[in-house]
Formats: structure tokens, C-alpha cells, sequence
């Protein structure tokens, strides 16, 4: 068997009953629907849309009864005005999906983001718990003054008794 597929097979009858519908970019489609329901969520179009109707009631209204295309009843406006809330709504879900994916990424990426500042935190403040451990046995300024203090208390005490024992033994030798 053949792995092309069979769309693209000239020797392959087409199957009967099977209906070719135009392919479109997903994405591109997207971003045009996002971008019509970010437009009509605008005062401009709100605007144009409320001129549209008023300029519709007025022709449908006052023009001469031969020139007017929507009777009083106003049947063919409410049908294009159905017709355009069937369209906006699912193209406003559309974008909206299309936000909360990127919502969704953007939250993902900010929990990514906070776990890796937390590990961050976690590693320095173990590393500044190991420098006060550290500096907790290195010699201040003060303990080293009290060390040399002693020592020179005890070389003083140790040359006295040197003095003293020499002192001795030269008495001991005079006497």
C-alpha cells in the first residue's frame, strides 16, 4: 500500500458523496475573528452600528413608499441584525478561547517563573545561614584582643618567673 494520501493520487477516483471544503489557517482565521470582536466591543462601532439603524428607519420611514426596501414592520433589519448576532457571537467565543490560552500560558509561565525565584531564594538563604554559621568561628576584633590580652598576660607572668627563677639561681651562686 501506497502512504500518500489518496487527495493527492490522480490514478485514485475521488470518493463519491465526499465534499472538498476549503482549508484556512486556524491561526490566521484567530486573529481575524479576534480581531472583528475586539472592533465591536469599541463606542465606534457602536456608533456606526446605531447611525446604520437610524438611517435605516429614517429611509424605511420617510422615502417615498415606491423607494422603501423594509416596510414598517422593519422584517429584513431584524433578520441582518439576527443574522450579525449569529455571526459576532461565536466569533467573540472564539477570541475568547483564544485569550484564555494565552492567559493559560502566560500563568504557566509566571508559576514557572515563581518556582525558579523560590528556588533562588531557598539557595541564598541557605547560603547566608552557612555564612553567619561560618562567621560565627571566625575571630572578631574583640575576641582577638582578649586573645592577645591573655597572651601577653601570660608572657609577662612567664617572664617574671623567668626573672624570678634567674634571680634565684644568681643568689644561689653568690650566696
Amino acid at each position: 500500500m501506497s502512504t500518500e494520501p489518496r487527495r493527492d493520487r490522480l490514478d485514485q477516483p475521488v470518493e463519491p458523496g465526499r465534499v472538498r471544503l476549503p482549508r484556512f489557517n486556524p491561526e490566521t482565521f484567530g486573529r481575524w475573528s479576534e480581531n472583528i470582536a475586539r472592533y465591536m466591543g469599541t463606542a465606534q462601532f457602536i456608533v456606526w452600528m446605531t447611525i446604520a439603524i437610524i438611517a435605516w428607519f429614517a429611509w424605511n420611514t420617510l422615502a417615498p413608499a415606491d423607494l422603501r426596501f423594509d416596510p414598517y414592520t422593519f422584517t429584513f433589519l431584524t433578520l441582518i441584525l439576527s443574522l450579525q448576532a449569529s455571526y459576532a457571537a461565536p466569533l467573540i467565543l472564539l477570541a475568547q478561547n483564544r485569550q484564555t490560552d494565552r492567559d493559560r500560558l502566560a500563568m504557566e509561565e509566571d508559576r514557572r517563573r515563581a518556582a525558579m525565584q523560590k528556588a533562588d531564594t531557598e539557595y541564598l538563604a541557605r547560603e547566608i545561614a552557612s555564612l553567619r554559621i561560618a562567621l560565627g568561628e571566625v575571630a572578631t576584633r574583640d575576641f582577638l584582643r582578649n586573645e592577645l590580652a591573655r597572651l601577653a598576660g601570660e608572657l609577662d607572668e612567664a617572664a617574671l618567673r623567668r626573672e624570678k627563677r634567674a634571680r634565684m639561681e644568681w643568689e644561689d651562686d653568690h650566696s
